[in-house]
C-alpha cells in the first residue's frame, strides 16, 4: 500500500529540465529550422580571372556543360510540396550573385533574353516566384516559398552568369 505523503511530495526539480530544454529549444529555433524543408544553395565560380562561357544558358541540350565557369548547387534537386526555405550562400571570393526561381512550363523552352544586357528580361518573364538579389560574397540570405509540385529553374541573372551556367533545376513532388 502506498504512504500518503510519498504520492504528495514535489518531484526534484530536475524531473523537469528535460522538459524545459525542449521547449526552449523549440521557443529559439530558427524559422528555418521551425517548419517546412530547407534546401542549401550555393552560388559559386571559378573566380573573376576565368574566362566567362556564353552559350551554355538554359535548356542545355547539346551543350557541354562541363565548361560552366559559375553554377547553383543545391543540397537537393526534389523535395515534397509545400514551405521550402532556400538557404543561399554566395561562395564566390570576388562576385556578386543573386538567385531567382521560375517556375517551367516547359522544359524547351527559351527564355526571353537581352543580348545587349547579357541577361534575361525578368519583365517577360511571367513564372518568377522570388530571388535573392545581389548577394554579396561570403554573405548568406534565405528566401521561403510555398512550392506547388512541379520543375523549377533557379538561376543567377547578373550580366553574363546565365549564360556561363548559372542555372540549375529544381523538382517538388
Amino acid at each position: 500500500m502506498f504512504k500518503r505523503n510519498a504520492i504528495l511530495r514535489p518531484l526534484p526539480i530536475r524531473a523537469f529540465l528535460p522538459i524545459a530544454a525542449l521547449a526552449i529549444g523549440v521557443a529559439t529555433a530558427s524559422p528555418s529550422q521551425a517548419a517546412g524543408t530547407v534546401v542549401n544553395a550555393s552560388l559559386w565560380d571559378k573566380g573573376v580571372e576565368t574566362a566567362m562561357a556564353t552559350d551554355l544558358g538554359f535548356p542545355a541540350a547539346g551543350k557541354d556543360m562541363s565548361k560552366v565557369t559559375m553554377g547553383i548547387a543545391l543540397s537537393a534537386e526534389t523535395v515534397k510540396a509545400g514551405e521550402i526555405t532556400f538557404e543561399v550562400l554566395n561562395s564566390s571570393k570576388d562576385t556578386i550573385h543573386e538567385m531567382i526561381i521560375t517556375r517551367l512550363r516547359d522544359l524547351s523552352r527559351l527564355f526571353p533574353y537581352n543580348s545587349s544586357e547579357s541577361r534575361v528580361d525578368e519583365d517577360k518573364m511571367p513564372d518568377i516566384l522570388g530571388e535573392v538579389s545581389e548577394l554579396d560574397p561570403n554573405k548568406t540570405a534565405a528566401l521561403r516559398l510555398d512550392l506547388k509540385p512541379g520543375t523549377y529553374l533557379l538561376f543567377c541573372n547578373i550580366p553574363g552568369h546565365f549564360t556561363s551556367g548559372m542555372w540549375t533545376i529544381f523538382t517538388v513532388k
